[in-house]
């Protein structure tokens, strides 16, 4: 794989995967049992904005620059009070350093609860090694998420969240590669939730995985998705979604205050919208 996640750090799908993924994992935690998070494609973990790939391509100034010149909603303050948290730079003022989905999960976990993380890319694992080496909680795995998900399922806490976040280098191939890794793990371990995050530039791409979801027997399918601009370029991406399986109890009413909240900040557009829809309720 060529994909490097570092050039769309801090962009507008990370501003709503990882507020989204904060609301998940704090429903879960309502509960006092333990919990296990499983993180397929997980990144470096924390991303330098001033530097490098983030900076050459400046997608961070649609994202969550823009968040950070906004006064907050109350349903983004939670998320923005970790960015500021987790930035090891956040004494001198602006945000540099920005956490991918496995330090703000690991931030959200508590004293009992467990994380796993994939990562393919020797590199990028091998920062991710570095950035969680005093927390005896997360193990990072040097393998392909998807191919690792059987050996990982179910994991003794028998309660946690499984993100999905594939690159989508293979374009519409990688729904394929998601369905078959979705199948296997919730036949070996139902009672997980599966959050698929999706990119959007044309929307009847995503229509057959949608009504693969609804028809595949699993429960509580919830889509939540954010356009920032209109869905008429195969070229960039418009917006992005989260197909989420065994929805936790009362996360749409979070997700759609996200939302609410996450559309007028970062619109591109005349076309910008936002989607809450159950595919299967129960």
């Amino acid at each position: 794989m060529n994909y490097r996640h570092a050039f769309h750090a801090g962009n507008f799908a990370d501003v709503f995967k990882h507020a989204a993924l904060i609301a998940l994992l704090d429903a879960l935690a309502q509960k006092p049992a333990p919990l296990c998070y499983v993180d397929t494609h997980a990144g470096r973990g924390r991303y330098d904005l001033g530097a490098g790939e983030a900076a050459r391509t400046g997608e961070q100034a649609g994202g969550v620059r823009r968040l950070l010149a906004a006064t907050p909603a109350a349903p983004l303050r939670r998320y923005l009070d970790l960015l500021r948290r987790l930035d090891p730079d956040a004494p001198t003022g602006a945000l540099r350093h920005y956490p991918g989905s496995p330090l703000l999960a690991a931030a959200c976990l508590r004293e009992q609860d467990r994380a796993l993380l994939c990562e393919l890319q020797p590199d990028e694992y091998a920062a991710l090694r570095v950035l969680f080496r005093d927390d005896a909680r997360v193990h990072v795995h040097l393998r392909d998420g998807y191919a690792a998900l059987p050996a990982l399922l179910p994991p003794p806490e028998k309660r946690g969240l499984v993100l999905i976040d594939p690159p989508y280098e293979a374009q519409d191939g990688e729904f394929a590669a998601i369905q078959a890794a979705l199948r296997a793990a919730w036949l070996r371990w139902p009672q997980g939730v599966y959050a698929v995050w999706y990119p959007i530039k044309r929307r009847a791409t995503l229509r057959p995985f949608q009504r693969w979801l609804a028809a595949s027997g699993a429960r509580k399918v919830l889509i939540a998705e954010l356009q920032v601009r209109g869905d008429d370029s195969p070229l960039r991406m418009n917006g992005c979604g989260l197909a989420i399986v065994n929805a936790p109890f009362r996360i749409d009413a979070a997700l759609a205050a996200l939302l609410t909240a996450l559309q007028p900040l970062l619109a591109d557009g005349p076309g910008a919208s936002q989607r809450l829809e159950w595919l299967t309720p129960d």
